[in-house]
């Protein structure tokens, strides 16, 4: 036997096996008990209107929020980094490292608890604004270093050609470097952006009002109460959500990664 028969001897055995363990999954498996438990089809229709309008609607509404003021952010600190000065390089370097390195779990109990015990202080918003501060806060880390890699990735010609045109150092990061950075880094940043969409169920710790739930919080608390109590359906219901938010946003994430591969 050839190694090109042999290799395709050991794909097939690997298919056969694979089918076999799916049969067997759909042979063995409790599927009364999976449906009672997992999807309790009176329960899904008599909760996914609300979990859309609340659940889901607060869950986009909260990944915006905290996406737009991290980016915003993240550009002042990139700036600061990149900056003759250096006492700005540092701050932004120690803000950088500092929150890339907390768990935003953390991040979001010192925002909520943390700060008003010891400053007296309260974000606007109540305990939401304050988990959405600290969810900008560790993103805007993040996205800081994804767009500082996409700025020295714009090849130097373009910002001398535009420096011997007579713009400032300023018009050129306007209007030249960010541009063409932000092209580049457009897939790594829709990846911040699915990220952060699954880490506004942590916004779970800070105990928020009913109307302000997202898709975990709301799952949870369906768990305990309402028609899907006892079951685990609301969870399932949850994770729909989540996949039919994140999935097109991964789908185009691979479609502009593979463009940019094969435009190279």
């Amino acid at each position: 036997m050839t190694r090109t028969q042999r290799r395709r001897a050991i794909h097939w055995s690997l298919y056969a096996l694979f089918i076999l363990l799916v049969i067997a999954a759909i042979a063995l498996a409790d599927w009364p008990a999976i449906a009672d438990n997992f999807f309790l089809l009176d329960g899904i229709a008599e909760t996914w209107p609300t979990m859309l309008l609340i659940g889901a609607k607060n869950t986009i509404l909260y990944t915006i929020i905290s996406f737009t003021g991290g980016f915003v952010l993240a550009l002042v600190l990139v700036l600061m980094k990149l900056a003759p000065v250096a006492p700005f390089r540092w701050l932004a370097t120690a803000y950088i490292e500092l929150f890339r390195g907390l768990p935003a779990l953390i991040v979001i109990l010192f925002m909520a608890f943390g700060v008003p015990i010891a400053f007296g202080w309260r974000a606007p918003g109540g305990p939401v604004g304050a988990g959405l501060l600290a969810l900008m806060m560790v993103a805007a880390a993040y996205l800081a270093e994804t767009l500082r890699a996409g700025i020295e990735a714009v090849p130097p010609g373009q910002i001398e050609a535009a420096r011997s045109l007579g713009m400032s150092p300023a018009q050129t990061m306007v209007q030249v470097t960010l541009p063409q950075a932000l092209r580049i880094v457009l897939p790594p940043l829709t990846n911040e952006l699915v990220i952060l969409i699954k880490d506004t169920s942590l916004l779970f710790v800070i105990g928020i009002a009913a109307s302000e739930k997202e898709l975990t919080i709301f799952a949870r608390d369906m768990m305990s109460s309402g028609p899907t109590a006892g079951t685990a359906t609301s969870l399932t219901m949850a994770a729909v959500f989540y996949l039919a938010i994140t999935l097109p946003l991964t789908r185009i994430v691979s479609r502009m990664e593979r463009k940019r591969g094969g435009s190279r």
